[in-house]
């Protein structure tokens, strides 16, 4: 498929090329950027925009194989230090000459206690500047997968973050107001034109980016790109019919059959490298958003157990996701490494053993809680948790669904402030410790362990298992992997849901590889 997809892109882009004409494409999406900074916010909606401005050392490809970017090389030349051989004549958007000194100083930056990726340098003790062009990264153990982790970390310049007192992250949690929130000095594809938040962003091709000649690689003709957030379904995609837009990023499911069908529109599909599940506050002595006093419902497994057996997930599947979901008991899906099949096993819908396991914990007659949920940042998120919250009241759970735009979402989950909350969860490294150590690894102070356990769930002998993950590899590591599966299958930190199917809707001129990660890359995007 990968070879067909290759062959027909690379005709439309032979068709395209040599036109020289302006490209506008117009993008819209039902969420914005919460901010511009490239090491502030892990988020999909952030990425989505930063990964059109800036370029990490590794690239990753269509199929999301790894390719050079602002490295040409890197090589484990010690268990402990990885040596990354540099790009030359590269340029910032505004000048800057690209050295080792804008590596050194970007990881750095990541390693930052303000900065969310963390998980991506956990390893990292330092970065050290060989030459002009050549930086070995030190690690505190052997880290077999560093190179994963490094197609998600973006280049800065140093001498324009000094510039403008940026040397740290942005503290996105305190709300913090700095450069970076609203302007952008990379390297990539294209470089930031104007920024309104909220309203209209505009990126301009950057006709000097090194990938346009890169060998092996297909430059799409998009010379400007129009990003608009339309929150409402109904507004964004009759701006999609109408040709007032060309791409939607997040078509409503109950559309698809009608965009199908529609002239002039055309829908690309595949399945999303992200998982949807419900965490829960399992560190409390006593719930914040709850009415239950004295004691956490959610400490005791047979809560958590009722509250799993009590969702119809094939209900959710057929009538909520209209088919456009793949069922699952685990937390990633199949494309990432470690993924165990035997282990994607759901507790079964079974209300009646719901109200048994709440009665044996001690709450025969329920209680009440808040659910809380963005309401434009994954599919049918917000319908999701309505659909919840009826199956837990035949159960006695008396729920009060808390759905809120993402950026006001995860400022309140990212200062513990939940009891319960959905959260979906890509997977940029395609490996299995991404997801063990961000979300279920005890929040101790190491750098990514914890970043995103907002129920704060600690489990010794999970730890035990995410730290040979972090330095084994072969089958011992795959048993770690295993082990832990189990333990997450047994234990029920989460309440698992689905993987995401992610549909692209766009105007029929349109061409662009789909990603499983949900990121558009309009460098290779054609628009006839």
């Amino acid at each position: 498929m990968r070879r067909i997809w290759g062959a027909a892109l690379a005709a439309a882009i032979t068709l395209a090329a040599g036109m020289g004409e302006a490209r506008t494409v117009r993008w819209a999406a039902s969420g914005d950027p919460n901010t511009m900074d490239p090491h502030s916010q892990n988020i999909g909606t952030v990425t989505m925009v930063l990964q059109q401005i800036y370029d990490p050392l590794i690239h990753r490809n269509a199929d999301l194989s790894l390719r050079p970017g602002l490295a040409l090389s890197w090589t484990q030349v010690e268990p402990t230090r990885w040596r990354f051989v540099l790009r030359q004549g590269v340029r910032f958007h505004e000048g800057e000459a690209f050295t080792a000194d804008d590596v050194v100083f970007s990881i750095t930056r990541a390693l930052q206690p303000t900065s969310n990726f963390g998980i991506f340098v956990d390893t990292v003790d330092h970065a050290e500047k060989v030459d002009d062009f050549t930086v070995d990264v030190v690690t505190k153990v052997a880290d077999p997968i560093l190179p994963n982790k490094f197609a998600s970390v973006y280049m800065m310049s140093r001498s324009w973050s000094e510039r403008h007192n940026a040397i740290r992250p942005q503290n996105t949690r305190a709300r913090e107001e700095m450069h970076t929130v609203r302007s952008t000095n990379g390297t990539g594809a294209f470089r930031l034109a104007s920024r309104e938040g909220d309203v209209r962003t505009v990126l301009r091709r950057n006709e000097d980016w090194f990938g346009w000649t890169e060998p092996g690689q297909t430059a799409g003709n998009v010379t400007e790109i129009v990003f608009r957030p339309i929150a409402s379904d109904a507004t964004r995609i009759a701006a999609l019919l109408s040709g007032e837009v060309d791409f939607v990023l997040d078509p409503p499911l109950q559309d698809l059959n009608r965009l199908r069908s529609a002239q002039g529109v055309k829908v690309v599909e595949g399945p999303e490298v992200r998982s949807i599940f419900l965490a829960m506050d399992t560190f409390r002595d006593e719930l914040l958003y709850a009415d239950v006093r004295g004691r956490n419902p959610f400490r005791d497994l047979r809560v958590r157990q009722a509250l799993y057996h009590a969702i119809d997930i094939q209900a959710i599947h057929r009538t909520t996701m209209r088919g456009q979901s793949i069922v699952t008991g685990t937390f990633f899906p199949p494309q990432v490494n470690g993924y165990v099949a035997e282990e994607d096993v759901r507790l079964p819908h079974d209300p009646a053993r719901a109200r048994a396991l709440l009665a044996e914990a001690g709450y025969p007659n329920g209680f009440g809680l808040t659910l809380d949920c963005p309401n434009n940042r994954y599919i049918n998120d917000e319908q999701i948790c309505a659909a919840i919250a009826a199956m837990w009241a035949r159960i006695g759970i008396r729920t009060t669904v808390r759905a809120q735009p993402i950026a006001p979402f995860f400022a309140q989950i990212q200062r513990d402030d939940t009891s319960i909350y959905l959260l979906g969860w890509g997977v940029p490294t395609l490996d299995a410790l991404y997801s063990f150590q961000s979300l279920l690894a005890t929040r101790n102070g190491a750098q990514g362990d914890g970043i995103w356990n907002y129920g704060r769930y600690s489990n010794p002998r999970m730890d035990e298992l995410v730290a040979r993950m972090k330095t084994e590899s072969g089958d011992g590591r795959q048993a770690a992997i295993r082990e832990a599966l189990r333990i997450y299958r047994e234990d029920v930190p989460h309440i698992p849901l689905h993987h995401q199917m992610i549909p692209w809707a766009m105007r029929s001129n349109v061409t662009i590889p789909h990603a499983a990660n949900n990121q558009p890359y309009f460098r290779w995007m054609v628009v006839n």
